[in-house]
């Protein structure tokens, strides 16, 4: 099995409603991403999935919510936008973009400050 990563980042502002905390209050992060594609084979370069187009999938879905409330984007209106939540979101928006059945995304990453992050995985 191979598998590829690449990290980017976002700012955004959010609040943790019913969280008994400041968080609750309104407040933001520069959000650091870090996203996995794997697959069992390689093209004929000896790439899995190049990164330019892993980057592009990636910042294609982040530009959506940087320097936004994340509160107010239409996939978090039910439900808070934490850190595992957000990560989940944005498994599922790369899983849309890749359009080849041998590659699946393994992993997203999302940091909300350098020492805190949640990971989704399926």
């Amino acid at each position: 099995m191979f598998e590829v990563a690449i990290r980017s980042r976002f700012a955004a502002a959010h609040c943790l409603e019913n969280y008994g905390g400041k968080c609750e209050a309104l407040h933001g992060h520069n959000w650091v991403v870090e996203v996995g594609v794997q697959g069992e084979t390689l093209d004929n370069v000896g790439l899995l999935m190049d990164f330019k187009v892993l980057k592009k999938h990636v910042h294609a879905t982040l530009d959506e919510v940087d320097h936004t409330m994340l509160n107010e984007h239409p996939a978090f209106k039910e439900i808070n936008p934490s850190s595992e939540i957000i990560a989940r979101w944005i498994f599922d928006e790369i899983s849309r973009k890749i359009d080849d059945p041998k590659l699946r995304v393994s992993f997203v990453k999302v940091w909300e400050s350098e020492d805190s992050v949640a990971t989704y995985r399926p």
